[in-house]
């Protein structure tokens, strides 16, 4: 029998990717393994990541690791799909030759004809989970159409490309038999979901389908963008008790003139307006956001309205990034790169202190309060659990002492909250 190991680099999108790629491999009864660190799988497809210079980094060097084991006798075929592979095969071949071929974002059906599999209609929607069982990625479009000048995802991913509706509930429906419980929809832009197809912003509806599927006790949201966000959708967070309080909503930055240079389609006063509404309707809400230092025209005076819109909002959860220049971008095309790395990881880093302050204070205000907790998984001593307030990987973590309690991974229980630190919490289950 056939063995075929699958590498996923980079974010979730590229999960859900390699998660259709399994389970068309399994369906011709091929053994597959998922980022096995081994080499009992002599056929090895690398799913690479191409958005930033670090990526860009990881997926060359795990590429050639594996070919150092294909000359090494280890494996005997290595093939790269994905982002890296869709913007710079033709440099890639010339550069690392020895890899078998080269694919795309898009050619999974191409990929399982080559390696001499038969490509399966009849499983769309269906894919093999990479998560553990009781979450998974629903991926609800793909590509992008906004302009943002520092981003190089839609010269990979191509336009917006929404999935319809029945299509989305059908794949819902097929994890939620497989006992997932909590759905995180994600794409490049949440909010423009069903504006390709339907004519309008169809994320509210979609919503509502997916809450009424039966077993789905969580359904969360990333990637949304602040420019056209569809306010509905806040009203349907509130209507739903399964649709989680939270969303991730990337601002990249405060500055009007840097969001400007950005080409983000929003401004300063207007971020706040939206903020404003969506705290207004669901007080409690869980507001993630990204930001980037170091774009050009960040100026000293724009990296402090930056961090004084930090220390007003006091978002629950944050990330930051500093800029890379990406070829091809408009900022890689318009604007000189003058900002010092060391300036730019030094913002970043005051930041992230910032955020540790903010996170520690809305932390220590759970303790002694009750909270619905996921469990995900066992550390150690530590049960892992989350709240509604906190995505897979990314977010805080309760931990659990094993001692006290027997818990079973998947399901939910009643927590109380004992202790807190910057990005974690201490519960004792009821």
């Amino acid at each position: 029998m056939k063995k075929v190991n699958v590498i996923t680099l980079g974010c979730s999108k590229n999960v859900v990717d390699s998660e259709f790629l399994l389970k068309q491999i399994e369906s011709n009864k091929v053994k597959v393994y998922h980022n096995a660190e081994g080499y009992d799988a002599k056929t090895v497809i690398i799913n690479t990541c191409g958005f930033i210079q670090d990526a860009k980094q990881e997926s060359v060097d795990t590429i050639l690791r594996y070919i150092r084991a294909k000359e090494e006798g280890l494996i005997h075929q290595v093939y790269v799909m994905g982002c890296l592979s869709e913007r710079y095969k033709k440099e890639l071949e010339q550069e690392i030759p020895d890899v078998d071929k080269y694919f795309g974002v898009n050619d999974l059906q191409a990929i399982i004809k080559h390696i001499g599999l038969n490509y399966r209609r009849d499983l769309l929607g269906e894919r093999l989970l990479t998560t553990p069982g009781h979450y998974a990625y629903l991926k609800i479009s793909e590509g992008c159409d906004r302009k943002c000048a520092f981003c190089a995802i839609p010269l990979i991913r191509g336009k917006h490309i929404s999935q319809p509706i029945e299509s989305l509930e059908q794949e819902a429906r097929l994890l939620a038999q497989k006992g997932v419980k909590e759905l995180i929809l994600i794409a490049q832009d949440l909010s423009m979901y069903g504006k390709d197809i339907y004519n309008k912003l169809a994320l509210p509806e979609l919503l509502r389908k997916l809450s009424d599927i039966k077993g789905i006790q969580w359904i969360r949201l990333h990637y949304a963008y602040p420019a056209s966000f569809p306010r509905e959708v806040i009203r349907v967070m509130k209507e739903r008790d399964n649709i989680c309080k939270y969303l991730d909503i990337p601002f990249q930055h405060a500055s009007d003139k840097v969001l400007q240079q950005m080409r983000r389609g929003h401004t300063h006063k207007k971020d706040l307006e939206l903020i404003d509404f969506i705290r207004h309707e669901i007080p409690e809400i869980t507001l993630r956001t990204t930001f980037i230092t170091g774009h050009p025209g960040e100026t000293v005076s724009a990296y402090k309205e930056l961090k004084r819109f930090v220390e007003t909002v006091k978002f629950d959860r944050l990330g930051v990034f500093t800029y890379s220049k990406e070829e091809g971008t408009w900022a890689a095309r318009k604007y000189a790169d003058r900002i010092p790395e060391k300036t730019k990881k030094a913002r970043a880093g005051e930041l992230m202190a910032l955020q540790q302050k903010i996170s520690t204070e809305l932390n220590y205000n759970k303790i002694g309060r009750l909270f619905k907790v996921l469990i995900d998984g066992r550390e150690g001593e530590y049960y892992t659990g989350r709240t509604e307030s906190d995505s897979p990987e990314i977010d805080n973590e309760v931990l659990i002492h094993a001692e006290k309690k027997n818990l079973v991974n998947g399901n939910f229980y009643q927590v109380r909250i004992t202790g807190a630190e910057a990005f974690d919490l201490m519960g004792e289950v009821l």
